[in-house]
């Protein structure tokens, strides 16, 4: 088992910055990748961005170039920079692991004002 706690969310303006933190605890060893996934309401949750083992990384075209994914394995954790934060960031962002099957954290709300 896999046990994933996000930090980070809350209520910024436009153009701000926020980051998200995402500690893994429980059984954390041979976890291939991390990402973040976000949910806005009445949406399918989508992908943000993911980084892999390789430290090779995948972003969703909407926030590429805005928004950073990087991983410190010493402390099992993933972070995500959010620069440049548009209104239509705002969402439930839920962190996420693969080892061997998903696990997923509880989430935590990124609201962006205009």
């Amino acid at each position: 088992q896999v046990q994933l706690v996000e930090s980070g969310g809350g209520l910024v303006r436009a153009g701000g910055s926020l980051r998200l933190s995402c500690a893994a605890s429980g059984s954390p060893f041979s976890i291939n990748a991390m990402g973040w996934y976000r949910q806005a309401p009445g949406k399918q949750r989508e992908l943000v961005a993911i980084i892999h083992n390789s430290d090779s990384t995948n972003y969703a075209a909407s926030v590429k170039g805005r928004f950073t994914i990087s991983r410190d394995n010493a402390k099992n954790t993933v972070y995500l920079q959010m620069n440049s934060l548009k209104p239509e960031d705002t969402a439930v962002y839920y962190c996420t692991a693969d080892r061997g099957g998903w696990y997923w954290g509880q989430g935590t709300q990124v609201t962006v004002s205009s």
